[in-house]
């Protein structure tokens, strides 16, 4: 299992950087959560670079999802993974999916 950040900087562009967890003690206790849901695509998505509309922490639960960052970057993401999405301007990100997949969408509040 690994978490990565994904989040924008002042110049527009999104970035990817693995955590660790004991850095980030907010997501310890999730107080700031706003809905929760759990989502199983049987046809796979491709998006073009987008960011998102909130702040979420996504955790893969089956299949595998490549997510790639205006800088270049790249990972592929599976069962067990997580990611904590701060794009929520600039170029943001975009997402392939290999085949079927589920997660879990943690919907941050600020």
């Amino acid at each position: 299992m690994a978490i990565y950040r994904v989040y924008a900087t002042e110049d527009g562009e999104s970035h990817m950087e693995e955590l660790n967890l004991a850095d980030y003690p907010d997501l310890h206790s999730m107080m700031n959560v706003g809905e929760v849901k759990v989502q199983w695509w049987t046809e796979p998505r491709v998006m073009d670079f987008h960011p998102l509309p909130d702040r979420r922490l996504i955790i893969h639960l089956s299949g595998e999802t490549e997510i790639t960052v205006s800088d270049g970057i790249s990972h592929i993401f599976r069962a067990g993974d997580c990611r904590l999405m701060e794009d929520t301007s600039g170029k943001g990100h975009s997402h392939v999916d290999s085949g079927p997949n589920s997660a879990a969408y943690i919907f941050l509040q600020d």
